[in-house]
């Protein structure tokens, strides 16, 4: 089976992660998409970030209905902040049948060669990446590399920052989040 993997922090999942997933899903090679919560990115501050239950809980609820779809807690057990290429290597010893892919946007594409061990995930790694309008340009011995194939999805421009600054100011959200992610959010009075 040939897995996709979309890592994030989901704070909260919207329709563009949404849309993103299914695409890769559905346009690609992959069999599957697998959403990664990480509970800390090493390159972001944890402070705004929602308890990673509940961003897990909105992820499940947005993905409920779409069988090309899956989410992992994995992260949630591995030590913290978790990098990439550990979270791939517990992930191919879980699953040694399986083929991984990583999915990632091209302004990360772009600072890739900072991550840990980068080296060894395009040794072992097919590498997705769509595309951000404005990122800076990947060097290219990273952007030519036969693992790195660039896909044209579609994009939104919509960000979890966005959408948790209409939240605290009692803005609506509609058609910005799946309605069970909207509902959860409101019932459990979050970002407020």
């Amino acid at each position: 089976m040939r897995v996709g993997l979309l890592f994030g922090s989901f704070n909260p999942i919207h329709i563009g992660h949404l849309i993103l997933a299914n695409y890769m899903a559905t346009n690609t090679t992959l069999d599957t998409v697998w959403l990664v919560v990480s509970p800390q990115n090493p390159f972001k501050p944890s402070s705004s970030l929602l308890h990673e239950f509940d961003r897990l809980q909105m992820v499940r609820l947005a993905i409920a209905d779409n069988a090309e779809l899956g989410v992992t807690d994995i992260e949630f057990r591995m030590p913290k902040p978790s990098y990439t290429i550990d979270t791939l290597t517990y992930l191919q010893e879980r699953y040694p049948t399986y083929q991984f892919a990583l999915i990632m946007g091209e302004d990360n594409l772009a600072t890739f060669h900072k991550w840990k061990n980068y080296e060894e995930i395009l040794d072992h790694y097919e590498v997705l990446v769509y595309p951000r309008p404005g990122s800076a340009k990947a060097p290219d011995a990273i952007s030519n590399h036969p693992r790195v194939q660039l896909v044209p999805a579609p994009l939104l421009d919509i960000s979890a920052t966005f959408i948790r600054k209409c939240l605290k100011a009692g803005k609506s959200t509609r058609y910005l989040l799946a309605e069970p992610v909207e509902e959860y959010i409101t019932a459990k009075k979050l970002y407020r």
